[in-house]
């Protein structure tokens, strides 16, 4: 094999603390920048392999990271039978040569206050990383009145252990930078 030929494709299934979701790590990047969710099938059209993987039998919600994708499916399924396939998809895709994701319309947010772009880098360079690991992500949504509102989705979404994870993670992270913040809620 030549230095230049990529290494064979490996991806690990693994599990999250959501026993509803199952996190596939990649040998490759499948994306640049921010992850991507995708709540339902009708929204993934932008993401030529969310579209793949919403064909599967029970799956529910799809995020994709740098180098990993979370995939939640439905209470109930049976992951001996839908981890080959999602496997099977992520082969099929990386071999396609498509991006994950097709380049959408730039998002664009309102210019935030000197606190909520702290708050904002803590959650990116602390809380974000972490959450990263367990196949989730955690999105700034907005500060109001000393309360932080943020978006749990991948795995975090629907976790039985994300309101421990909000509350006795994030909150007091933030609390213990911030005096301002009295709350972190979930939207």
């Amino acid at each position: 094999m030549s230095a230049d030929a990529p290494a064979k494709l490996q991806i690990a299934a693994e599990s999250t603390p959501n026993p509803h979701c199952m996190r596939f790590a990649l040998n490759r990047p499948l994306l640049t920048g921010a992850g991507q969710d995708f709540a339902s099938a009708q929204v993934a059209a932008v993401s030529p392999l969310a579209t793949e993987l919403f064909t599967l039998p029970g799956v529910t919600g799809i995020y994709i990271g740098p180098d990993f994708v979370s995939v939640t499916a439905e209470p109930g399924v049976n992951w001996w039978a839908l981890r080959p396939l999602v496997s099977e998809a992520l082969e099929h895709h990386v071999a396609s040569g498509l991006p994950a994701v097709s380049s959408g319309p730039e998002q664009t947010r309102a210019p935030l206050s000197p606190l909520e772009t702290a708050i904002v880098k803590v959650i990116e360079d602390e809380i974000q990383p972490a959450v990263a690991m367990d196949g989730g992500l955690v999105l700034y949504a907005g500060y109001e009145e000393g309360i932080v509102k943020l978006r749990l989705r991948g795995a975090c979404h629907s976790c039985p252990r994300a309101l421990f994870t909000l509350k006795m993670g994030i909150e007091h992270r933030l609390k213990q930078q911030f005096p301002e913040v009295q709350s972190v809620e979930a939207v």
